[in-house]
């Protein structure tokens, strides 16, 4: 008599294949749908939560499919291999941020100067939903932020105003922040009057001179701060996820010196994961490099 095997087949390993597909597709979708359609960032959140808890199930069923083909090399090892790679997507992501969440301090706003941080032309708002953070800033939390980013700290140029701010916008360009809002621009504006009229189209000299006058102080002047600071506020975004956050620029002219300061802030949430920290890191490293040799103490 001819004895047959019959190949058990693991019923566990293909679940777990199918579970690890379906939360693959669901955090691809929801991270397109924010990246590039009207899917809001809480809204993210919660698709990315879910799709973790789908991919950690689908992670459950494959190690017993790959156990049971390693005790009776039941079918569906393969599959099994597979829902493994697949979930780690996921997993890996939202694993990421809650390693961030609770490693790092719970910061939604940095600010290389943190006595007196640059104030937004524009207060930005945004529905928070199922996100709620506090309307302020603590003296605490920018404490915490000095304890974990010491070296976020704003920048002094030996420069004039209107040069260093020539290199602030091609450091925001190359840091795809999109400028929207500009405050205190008559400060940076070229002086037309200074400029030599061309010799035919000059006009006749007087009879009599003109007495001086003390010259008028600008009328334009920065509405959120001081009055010698030019502000420039924009947005920018995440390169993968596209997480929201808003950005202000500070530059103020001090005797032959320009400071220039940043202020971060995500759009959503009580945390920033570390990212507003980076993204002014990455701002501040691209502004010396356009103005390298004119960086002061």
């Amino acid at each position: 008599m001819t004895v047959r095997f019959v190949r058990p087949v693991s019923h566990s390993a293909h679940a777990g294949h199918k579970l690890a597909v379906s939360s693959l597709l669901l955090a691809l979708i929801a991270g397109l749908a924010h990246r590039f359609g009207p899917l809001t960032e809480p809204d993210l959140l919660a698709l990315l939560f879910l799709s973790a808890a789908i991919a950690a199930a689908s992670v459950l069923l494959s190690v017993v499919g790959l156990l049971r083909f390693w005790q009776v090399g039941a079918e569906g090892g393969m599959a099994a291999a597979k829902g493994l790679l697949y979930a780690a997507i996921p997993l890996c992501t939202v694993g990421f941020g809650l390693v961030s969440y609770f490693t790092l301090p719970p910061l939604y706003d940095v600010s290389t100067d943190i006595a007196d941080p640059p104030a937004f032309v524009a207060e930005p708002h945004a529905g928070q939903q199922w996100l709620p953070r506090p309307s302020t800033m603590t003296s605490a939390d920018r404490r915490a932020q000095l304890a974990a980013y010491p070296a976020l700290t704003g920048r002094r140029y030996e420069g004039a105003l209107d040069r260093v701010y020539q290199g602030v916008q091609k450091a925001a360009a190359s840091a795809r922040i999109a400028i929207t809002r500009r405050e205190g621009m008559s400060l940076v504006a070229p002086d037309i009057s200074a400029k030599a009229a061309p010799r035919d189209e000059q006009a006749p000299v007087p009879d009599v001179a003109p007495i001086p006058v003390p010259r008028p102080e600008p009328l334009l002047t920065p509405a959120s701060g001081s009055p010698g600071d030019v502000l420039l506020q924009g947005e920018t975004r995440t390169l993968i996820l596209g997480l929201k956050f808003d950005v202000v620029i500070r530059l103020r002219e001090d005797a032959e010196t320009t400071s220039v300061d940043m202020r971060v802030q995500s759009r959503y949430g009580p945390h920033d994961l570390g990212m507003g920290a980076a993204i002014a890191e990455d701002f501040l490293t691209r502004l010396d490099a356009e103005l390298l040799g004119l960086a002061g103490g």
